[in-house]
């Protein structure tokens, strides 16, 4: 079956608790990539949060925000807001941001 545009989204994921310095970033890369999703994941300043913004199928996407929700081992992950949004085609693949 063909993925149509109507099937993609967008999302901003923003994660609060322990989630910075504990290979938050490395662990979603990774999980985007293997899902096929493509945006970013950066730390927030001045908060204990990271921001993840992310494209790809509906379903791929909620399967990240699960991840999201749990993150690698060290991680406390406390609480997550989640924005959707219509597909902007503005991403090729998922970095890292600095």
């Amino acid at each position: 079956m063909e993925t149509g545009v109507s099937d993609l989204f967008s999302v901003q994921v923003i994660v609060y608790g322990r989630v910075q310095g504990v290979l938050f970033r490395d662990f979603t890369l990774k999980r985007a990539s293997e899902l096929g999703i493509v945006g970013y994941v950066r730390n927030l300043r001045g908060v204990r949060a990271v921001e993840v913004q992310a494209e790809g199928e509906r379903a791929k996407l909620e399967e990240l925000i699960g991840n999201l929700k749990i993150g690698p081992p060290e991680a406390k992950v406390e609480k997550t807001d989640i924005n959707w949004s219509d597909y902007s085609g503005d991403y090729s693949r998922f970095s890292i941001r600095y």
